[in-house]
Formats: C-alpha cells, sequence, structure tokens
C-alpha cells in the first residue's frame, strides 16, 4: 500500500507505531474512528458527521502492510502493530483452556476445518446441516474473540461481505513472518503490560480476553 500524505493518515500510523495497539472505535481507549472525529464517539461512527473520512481511513490502515487486526481489546476490532505481531501469533496458536472452554459445537467444527485446511472463506465453505439453525458468522466471532484464527473481510463479486478464515501458522507464513523464540508468558506479560499503560493514559478499561 502506498501510504496517504494525509495529515490525519500520517497521525493515525504514528500513533499506532507509538502505541503498538487501537481501537477501531472507542470511548477512551485510544481509537482511529476517536483520532479522526476529534472527539470520543458514543455508539456507531457510522452516525457521526465525519462518518465517511472515518470508513475511507480505516479501509486504508487496514490495507497496510504493518497492521493486523483482530478482536484483541474487550472483544472489539484492535489494530495491531507489526511491532507486537509475534506476541499475538504465540498466544493465537497456545489452544489455552481460556480459547477453548465452552466453546459451542459449531465453532470446534468450523476450527477443526481451519486447522484442517489452512484457510477457508465463509462464502464457499460447506457447513454441517446439524448446525443450519446456527449462523455461520457466529461460530467465527466464537474463534475471533478467543484469537483461535486469523481473519479477513472482503466483499464476494455479487457484493455480498464475506470473510476468509486461516490459521495464524497460515498468516504467518505468508507474511513471511519470521519471531525470535517467545514465551507465552512473556507475550502475555508484554501486552499486558501495554495495555495497562495505555488504560492508565487515558483513564480505559480495556481488557485483553484471557
Amino acid at each position: 500500500m502506498k501510504t496517504s500524505n494525509s495529515p490525519k493518515l500520517q497521525i493515525i500510523f504514528s500513533t499506532l507505531k507509538e502505541f503498538g495497539l487501537l481501537l477501531e472505535s472507542g470511548q477512551k481507549f485510544p481509537s482511529i474512528s476517536g483520532l479522526i472525529a476529534g472527539e470520543p464517539i458514543r455508539g456507531s461512527w457510522w452516525s457521526h458527521s465525519k462518518g465517511q473520512e472515518i470508513f475511507e481511513v480505516l479501509q486504508q490502515v487496514a490495507d497496510h502492510e504493518d497492521v493486523l487486526i483482530a478482536k484483541l481489546l474487550s472483544g472489539k476490532v484492535t489494530f495491531v502493530h507489526r511491532k507486537l505481531w509475534c506476541e499475538v501469533l504465540v498466544i493465537g496458536q497456545a489452544r489455552e483452556p481460556w480459547q477453548l472452554s465452552k466453546l459451542s459445537a459449531a465453532a470446534l467444527v468450523l476450527l477443526r476445518q481451519v486447522d484442517s485446511q489452512g484457510s477457508l472463506q465463509t462464502n464457499s465453505m460447506e457447513w454441517p446441516t446439524e448446525f443450519k439453525s446456527t449462523k455461520p458468522g457466529d461460530a467465527v466471532r466464537e474463534l475471533e474473540k478467543r484469537l483461535l484464527v486469523e481473519t479477513e473481510q472482503f466483499h464476494t463479486p455479487s457484493g455480498d461481505h464475506a470473510k476468509r478464515i486461516q490459521t495464524w501458522k497460515r498468516w504467518a507464513e505468508q507474511r513471511d513472518l519470521k519471531c525470535k523464540t517467545v514465551s507465552l508468558e512473556d507475550a502475555k506479560r508484554k501486552l499486558e503490560d501495554r495495555v495497562a499503560d495505555l488504560n492508565g493514559q487515558f483513564s480505559a478499561s480495556a481488557k485483553l480476553p484471557w
């Protein structure tokens, strides 16, 4: 992606690099929509007077080679700078109890499918008939909030929204991500310290999923 010369976009990239994490939207914890609006946004940013500008900037940030998007903080869309990717990768692959306990049967089946295939798309995957009362999107969201998979939203040729779901291993291979050995404890501690620091700075209460 070619970086825009937009002053606001430059500020957002600079802030993301400094903080390591930015929410898509939030009232206290630093967020992209808040930086663009110049104020905390209550409710959906779409209804804000700068909603269109927020949408355009979010798309540009999401496409940047140094940005990962995950449901990392308080179950919300979080933009993660490359400098924290190895920590997220280690945690995502850990399969700790907080990630697997009480997963719905549909989410477990979906996780097995992703593990087996490496990657799949919600618009073309086979959904078991026994889960016809459960929407695939609900199962995807369960896995996202537990950092069990990496996902990316895209538009199908017909214009519908769909998601590409893949294992963290596949994601890391695609980005040729080389990480030094990082223990799970150190990875979690680094993210915990980063979030605690930002919560303290901004009187926020963002939470990590574990």
